[in-house]
């Protein structure tokens, strides 16, 4: 699986990000710079990871999301490619435009870096097909602009349409809309989600809980390949 990691000024997960991938397919990752006009050719997937990018000013991902290399992401998920974005990077693909919705401040308004138990809503999918719908797995969040907000159309679509990936399972303690952790696209291959399993994909990083969500993407290319 060739996969690419966007970095942006001020992302920080981009060599959690690289673990996990190397650790479920055995490839090592590429380091993509933000500024950028084209991605590499042949890429499987690009990944946005986690981090502050930009330094969150004005709204989180907002700048990001005008980055050059933005428009060569919009065009390869245009054309059906593969698109991961966590936290920051889930930010950034709503402000992008490549997801519905908007991620506000938690409602708490404070920063929030704790473990939570997320629930997989629908297996199946490129991200999610090594668990079965309605298991649950224990991942690290840590956001504090996790608040998963869109009217109730959108929501409404993305329930009918089955396109919410994931929930919070024991508790929403950032607000979510409907407890959603994480969404799809239609076409199932862009993912963006709040919490990190990037960062219990190792069990010298405490656990391995979100490991199979690079495998099934792995799997994916396997089969291909």
């Amino acid at each position: 699986m060739k996969a690419g990691i966007v970095v942006f000024p001020g992302t920080n997960r981009e060599r959690d990000m690289a673990l996990a991938l190397r650790r479920a397919s055995g490839h090592e990752p590429r380091m993509l710079w933000h500024g950028e006009h084209d991605l590499p050719q042949g890429l499987d997937l690009v990944v946005l990871p986690g981090g502050f990018s930009h330094g969150d000013y004005l709204r989180c991902g907002a700048m990001a999301a005008q980055s050059p290399i933005m428009r060569s992401v919009a065009d390869f998920a245009n054309r059906g490619g593969h698109v991961l974005g966590v936290c920051n990077g889930f930010q950034i693909l709503c402000e992008a435009g490549l997801l519905p919705g908007a991620l506000l401040q938690n409602r708490s308004l404070r920063f929030l870096a704790m473990d939570c138990t997320l629930r997989v809503e629908r297996s199946g999918t490129p991200y999610t097909s090594r668990w079965q719908a309605g298991e649950t797995f224990r991942t690290p969040m840590a956001h504090g602009d996790g608040n998963y907000f869109a009217d109730d159309a959108t929501l409404d679509r993305l329930e009918g349409e089955n396109l919410v990936a994931f929930r919070y399972a024991d508790g929403n303690r950032n607000g979510a809309a409907r407890d959603i952790a994480g969404i799809l696209s239609p076409n199932l291959r862009v993912l963006g989600m709040m919490p990190h399993p990037e960062n219990h994909a190792d069990p010298l990083c405490g656990g391995e809980d979100g490991l199979p969500m690079f495998q099934s993407i792995s799997d994916v290319f396997a089969a291909v390949g």
